[in-house]
């Protein structure tokens, strides 16, 4: 056989090990690593254990995650639905506030607590995730490479998690299962990474006369003045 033969014959095999290499570990990191700041549009769907859609929502999200090294591994994120109705969640990397406009109603939670082992914190957090996930290749989505997260803890409210996540690294869909079947699946588009985000869409001032409880279990406060 001659030599270009050889090399001719070689070439799927070589392709096939660079197709393999890149495993659901090395995908995750790709974003933990990667993505620093992520704003999009989304869309969401809810769907019930027959498959049924039982809701549909959009809006935009921003997010700014911890820097590597730095003292906490919170990130911020803004969540803000638009549609069907207005609805905000912010996470300033210490406090979780969730702000119902229709109720005029704001409920702040400590965020460590309130986000562990949520599908946010696996966006927002940079450390940590193999600890809270058993993490699982899922195959493409396109061109896409799903990450498949299975929590560990046994009172988790999803059973599984799937991140689809393209080559820069940034999150193009994720679909959270939960326990009795139902799913929840967003999907982003318009999607910017890496781009300097004002610091101010992460922090939240209740407006007045908002009614705060405390999510926490401490007794809820007045109106704020």
């Amino acid at each position: 056989m001659s030599r270009l033969s050889k090399l001719l014959l070689s070439i799927p095999f070589c392709l096939a090990l660079g197709a393999q290499a890149d495993t659901a570990q090395d995908t995750l990191k790709r974003f933990v690593d990667g993505v620093q700041t992520f704003d999009a549009r989304f869309d969401q769907t809810q769907i019930d254990e027959r498959g049924t859609v039982t809701a549909r929502s959009s809006g935009r999200f921003l997010l700014s995650r911890p820097a590597a090294g730095g003292r906490s591994d919170i990130g911020r994120f803004r969540w803000a639905y638009e549609k069907p109705y207005e609805q905000l969640s912010i996470c300033d990397g210490a406090k979780l506030w969730a702000f119902d406009p229709d109720l005029n109603q704001a409920t702040v939670r400590t965020a460590k607590t309130a986000l562990a082992g949520t599908p946010a914190a696996l966006l927002s957090q940079r450390g940590g995730l193999t600890e809270a996930f058993v993490v699982q290749d899922g195959g493409s989505d396109g061109e896409a490479r799903v990450v498949r997260l299975l929590p560990k803890a046994k009172d988790s409210d999803f059973r599984s998690i799937e991140l689809s996540i393209d080559k820069s690294g940034a999150p193009l869909r994720m679909r959270f299962q939960d326990p009795i079947g139902g799913a929840s699946e967003v999907k982003f588009s318009n999607v910017a990474t890496n781009k300097p985000i004002d610091a101010a869409q992460f922090q939240f001032t209740p407006p007045k006369g908002t009614e705060i409880v405390d999510g926490d279990g401490a007794p809820a406060n007045g109106p704020r003045p």
